[in-house]
């Protein structure tokens, strides 16, 4: 019985001094390669990748990212322009690989409106996408609205960011197309911001 317990209070000694190890990379230019390992700061219990594709016009950009987080939900979203993949683990170095750039090309019968800051139309969800949201993005004087597909728990994730960095606002709704097709009150805006936006919105989904 004393072995047995004193094993147990080592076991519980082990597990509470073990920090969770994670790799960890911000690929602005689509590639992971040069990932580095991290140990997770106290708080932090999962790993994550996400991976966004971008597309305006003639122009493609990817990023991928990899961090440490206090709390992941695994997910995507389709904005028509960009769609990104997040996925969540639990153990040491678990997201070596890469999220995918498309976690699903199957359409799961869902469709929601999509604007880029410029445009509106509709894209057919996939996945878990079961979700249409609608987003404005402030950036200085300007604003941007953005919408699309989401994963629900992709969508709660981001509404916290949203409130706590001050970004703008974002919603969420069940029906198919319930995302309305109205772009009143977003200004037109360049490239190289909807690339801003992009980038920061995957930046705060991973912390």
């Amino acid at each position: 019985m004393d072995l047995q317990i004193s094993v147990f209070l080592l076991f519980i000694l082990f597990t509470a001094g073990h920090s969770l190890s994670c790799y960890e990379c911000t690929g602005l230019k689509g590639s992971c390669a040069g990932q580095t390992v991290k140990t997770c700061p106290s708080g932090s219990s999962q790993c994550q990748s996400l991976t966004m594709v971008m597309q305006f016009g003639n122009i493609s950009r990817k990023v991928k990212m990899k961090d440490c987080a206090p709390a992941c939900d695994s997910g995507s979203t389709n904005l028509g322009t960009s769609k990104s993949t997040t996925s969540c683990c639990d153990t040491d170095l678990c997201n070596v690989q890469d999220a995918p750039d498309h976690p699903s090309t199957l359409p799961n019968g869902k469709k929601c409106f999509s604007c880029d800051g410029q445009s509106c139309s509709t894209v057919s969800c996939s996945g878990t996408e079961d979700r249409c949201a609608t987003a404005t993005a402030i950036y200085g004087d300007q604003s941007l609205l953005l919408k699309g597909c989401i994963s629900k728990s992709l969508c709660d994730a981001a509404v916290t960011a949203f409130n706590n960095f001050n970004l703008g606002s974002i919603s969420c709704c069940e029906g198919n197309l319930c995302n309305g097709d109205q772009s009143n009150g977003a200004q037109s805006v360049s490239q190289s911001f909807l690339f801003l936006c992009c980038s920061l919105l995957s930046y705060f989904l991973l912390h």
